[in-house]
């Protein structure tokens, strides 16, 4: 009999280091899809305070409580990451399960900006993109969620169809920093 076992989206794609950035798939974790019920968003903010000590997002943040997390994902709906959401919310909104639908991948180093700049229609400048913030936009030609918590590191999420794609792409674009740096005469690491 066949034996089946669960691999995660980016497993033997990850990690990769290129001219001190590294990337690597972030451990796999609940992903719920949050989606509040017309009128509902203040009482779904409530039992997700109650229950798990996280507020709604405002549009383009997240926060963190203990090994939750909450991040805005688009207009009206949330993703809850790193534990299943209390059933008190199913009262105030669409509970989905995304588990098994994303690719969670971790880009951190000096350059990291640099990278996504070559991928990303949208400013990621410390000024545009603070610790805490969530964005909805393009990685290449690919939907993203993408997250800042703070210093060098962004966090990726992308269709779990797409990692292969992501992680080729993003490799690519560490290579070029990293040959500009080097090129530059800039110290690589």
């Amino acid at each position: 009999m066949a034996e089946l076992i669960a691999l995660s989206p980016a497993h033997g794609l990850t990690p990769v280091s290129v001219g001190g950035v590294t990337l690597t798939e972030a451990p796999q974790a609940p992903i719920w899809a949050i989606l509040p019920l017309r009128a509902q968003t203040a009482a779904v903010g409530t039992a997700l305070q109650a229950a798990h000590g996280l507020p709604f997002p405002a549009p383009g943040s997240f926060h963190d409580a203990g090994p939750a997390r909450i991040a805005w994902s688009g207009l009206d709906q949330a993703f809850l990451i790193g534990t299943a959401p209390a059933q008190t919310l199913a009262a105030h909104a669409a509970l989905i399960d995304q588990s098994d639908a994303w690719a969670h991948l971790c880009l951190d180093g000096a350059d990291s900006r640099d990278v996504l700049a070559r991928l990303v229609p949208i400013d990621l400048s410390p000024a545009a993109c603070p610790k805490g913030s969530a964005r909805r936009t393009l990685l290449g030609h690919m939907s993203c969620l993408i997250l800042h918590p703070g210093g060098a590191a962004f966090e990726i999420l992308v269709f779990r169809s797409m990692a292969h794609s992501a992680v080729h792409e993003l490799t690519r674009a560490m290579t070029a920093v990293a040959a500009r740096r080097a090129r530059d005469g800039h110290s690589v690491p």
